[in-house]
């Protein structure tokens, strides 16, 4: 019969745990693998109750957190920004507007530094025209901008998204 101990989790281990849950493993799992590797530790009272003090901080903080991120997306959703660049053939332009272009424009119009990586863009805008982009603070917390790339004079001109009308200017 195959001995069990209790341990308690010190850092997430795949298709096992996640940091600070206590688990029951068998004996020779949990004395020649986990704790020698540092991802458990033996599951004392003393050390449950050190990892459920650990864990209520760190879900008070994600509360927090929370909670600023969504003041923050409350400025920036549904909000505009417009990148008026060099443009040739098709609309392509001549360079492109990356996730830090989008960042910095994001930041001046939320006030707060916005970090490029939460910027949900998969490839570098290329091309004249309205992109709805992903800005993910958090999970769960995830508002929408709207990037309008448009040419300089000559080129393509995009209505105003806010205003929803189009005007056009005729000659």
């Amino acid at each position: 019969m195959a001995s069990k101990m209790k341990i308690l989790l010190t850092q997430d281990v795949e298709k096992l745990g996640q940091t600070g849950d206590v688990l029951e493993v068998a004996g020779g799992y949990g004395r020649n693998f986990l704790i020698p590797k540092g991802f458990a530790v033996l599951a004392t009272r003393g050390q449950v109750k050190q990892a459920e003090e650990r864990r209520a901080a760190g879900e008070k903080k994600l509360q927090s957190q929370r909670r600023e991120f969504d003041v923050l997306a409350g400025k920036i959703n549904g909000q505009t920004i417009r990148f008026t660049v060099r443009s040739g053939d098709l609309d392509r332009l001549y360079g492109s507007i990356t996730s830090a272009d989008i960042a910095e424009k994001a930041s001046a119009l939320a006030g707060e530094t916005i970090d490029r990586r939460i910027v949900m863009l998969d490839e570098p805008i290329k091309r004249i025209g309205i992109y709805p982009i992903k800005i993910r603070f958090m999970s769960g917390v995830e508002p929408l901008l709207n990037v309008v790339v448009e040419g300089e004079a000559g080129t393509l001109q995009l209505p105003d998204i806010a205003d929803e009308t189009v005007s056009a200017d005729t000659e």
